[in-house]
């Protein structure tokens, strides 16, 4: 072979590597991109739902442990501030987490329209840093860093959650998306979790998981087990890993130790053990 039909055949190779990598690269972006749309969508329904209120609907219990609306928008308000200084600037964040500033930083300041308005500020420009991050970024928060892909995922399923108790208390019948598929993956990848923070001996293989989609996909986690799964529909899934739901009170078809122990305390969102509402207390009765 000549010299010059060799480096030929490198350039070639070359280039062609330089274009996947890039390829690639795009396609992360791109996921990415819509996992911070999903969220971002998720606001906005609730955000639409929040404009509809009275001051006086905001002082209402929801069934959300008779957190009243000012108390949830005022929980997502204050997650997602902490999550925008994380995003802007990580060394300041560390610095209020781990001083005497932590409790005033993470107080909400007003009540109803006003609150809602604060927190639609936060929760837009936290969606736009997460849209811009790089995929492989690292986002500083309570506990461990969160891969910022993962950390988009939690603040969707935070968003959706907390937004139920506010469907729930108002009786408006809510229409879900496919969207759901982000929460219903950080519910699966929280079976091992959800035992580890009890204390207790995971009682098994994860289960496996089949739920039927709101636009009738069907979503497939972890290998087939007939011995040992979960199949229904997804967002009574998802409610019962973010709590919103007791396990007997769903129609989700449970099979096996592993899939049944862990639906009946399942717990997708971070912190101490935190047990279900009681049977029967949570009722889509509307």
């Amino acid at each position: 072979m000549s010299d010059y039909r060799y480096r030929y055949i490198v350039m070639i190779a070359a280039s062609e590597i330089r274009r996947y990598t890039a390829l690639k690269l795009t396609e992360r972006k791109h996921k990415m991109l819509k996992q911070a749309r999903d969220l971002l969508e998720e606001g906005e329904e609730l955000h639409q739902l929040l404009k509809t209120m009275s001051d006086t609907d905001y002082e209402k219990s929801t069934p959300f442990k008779s957190w009243t609306i000012n108390n949830v928008v005022g929980h997502l308000h204050v997650s997602d501030k902490m999550a925008v200084l994380s995003l802007k600037d990580p060394d300041e964040f560390k610095r209020v987490i781990t001083s005497g500033e932590a409790g005033q930083a993470m107080t909400p300041r007003g009540a109803g329209d006003s609150l809602r308005q604060q927190w639609w500020e936060y929760f837009s420009e936290m969606c736009q840093l997460l849209g811009d991050s790089d995929p492989k970024r690292r986002v500083p928060w309570f506990g461990p860093d969160m891969g910022v892909m993962m950390f988009t995922t939690a603040r969707q399923m935070e968003t959706w959650s907390h937004g139920q108790d506010i469907y729930d208390l108002m009786g408006q019948a809510r229409v879900n998306s496919d969207r759901l598929e982000n929460v219903a993956v950080i519910g699966v990848k929280t079976y091992g979790w959800t035992f580890a923070n009890r204390k207790v001996d995971v009682p098994g293989p994860a289960p496996y998981v089949k739920l039927t989609a709101p636009s009738g996909a069907v979503w497939e986690f972890n290998e087939p087990n007939s011995d040992n799964y979960i199949e229904g529909d997804a967002a009574e899934f998802c409610h019962v890993v973010t709590q919103g739901r007791n396990i007997v009170d769903v129609n989700l078809t449970v099979v096996g130790k592993p899939a049944t122990e862990w639906m009946a305390v399942a717990q997708c969102f971070a912190g101490p053990p935190e047990n279900p509402p009681a049977p029967g207390t949570r009722l889509i009765n509307y």
